[in-house]
């Protein structure tokens, strides 16, 4: 018997399930950012957030472009309500999830030190 594909909603439900995943979202809530500035603000490996991009990347969430030695990352623009409705959650309902705050202070922080490209 063929495994199911996983159906666009179940990828993005998986994608905003994980912690790490849920958290480099919104950390590009305001905008494209460098992966220097997420490993940074999360205090990951690269390699770790690199995975967790391209999870990201599949479930057709955030967007990448390569600038020289840089990747930078953006959400995607919303493919449907759905989409678009995960998206205003992300930057109302996440208030509870403690990290967020703190994430979003650092990242003002790394991008003080941190000069990309």
């Amino acid at each position: 018997m063929k495994p199911l594909q996983a159906r666009p909603v179940d990828r993005m439900f998986r994608a905003f399930s994980d912690r790490t995943r849920l958290r480099i979202l919104h950390l590009l809530l305001p905008g494209e950012l460098c992966v220097c500035h997420i490993v940074d603000v999360l205090d990951c490996s690269q390699p770790k957030v690199s995975r967790h991009l391209a999870y990201l990347r599949k479930s057709g969430l955030v967007l990448a472009r390569k600038e020289g030695l840089w990747s930078y990352y953006r959400l995607a623009p919303a493919q449907g309500d759905f989409h678009e409705k995960l998206l205003q959650c992300l930057g109302s309902c996440f208030a509870e999830v403690p990290e967020l705050t703190q994430d979003s202070q650092r990242l003002k922080k790394s991008i003080a030190r941190w000069c990309c490209g």
